[in-house]
């Protein structure tokens, strides 16, 4: 295994992760709710009253981030801004968009919600779930590469 020294940035890794962990905490400290990605857009899906504000000023400023740090940071964003290469066809592409939808619905939280929230709230089922979600990675990784 070979590290890819242009691309590893460890200190905007680190920062990245403490400011998320910071708003979750925040974010539950503050709200009393849990920063789970999939929950908050759910909740859009089945509003109730008094709920839908906020639920969509977060969506809206999580839209807005990346475009006000490209203007804060133009050179820097530019490059992390770049449409990602997907090797792969349409029908591969939908079909991993569904189960991942699929998955986080059956698992009642994303991977955000779970690995982040859930588990520094010591939570069982978000650690039964985040080590689901890392170990069919670990495998599918391994059956991709060494099968096909």
């Amino acid at each position: 295994m070979t590290i890819d020294w242009s691309h590893f940035t460890p200190w905007a890794s680190l920062s990245g992760g403490l400011l998320l962990g910071l708003a979750a905490a925040m974010f539950i400290l503050v709200n009393g709710r849990i920063l789970g990605i999939s929950g908050i857009l759910g909740g859009l899906l089945t509003p109730r009253s008094g709920d839908v504000a906020w639920r969509i000023a977060f969506i809206l400023g999580m839209a807005a981030a990346p475009m006000l740090a490209a203007l804060i940071f133009p050179e820097d964003i530019k490059s992390a801004l770049a449409a990602p290469r997907i090797d792969s066809n349409a029908l591969t592409i939908v079909s991993a968009g569904l189960l991942v939808g699929f998955g986080t619905r059956y698992g009642s939280g994303c991977t955000s919600g779970h690995g982040v929230c859930g588990l520094s709230r010591l939570s069982p089922r978000s650690l039964v779930s985040t080590l689901t979600f890392m170990g069919l990675g670990f495998a599918m990784v391994a059956i991709v590469r060494h099968l096909f």
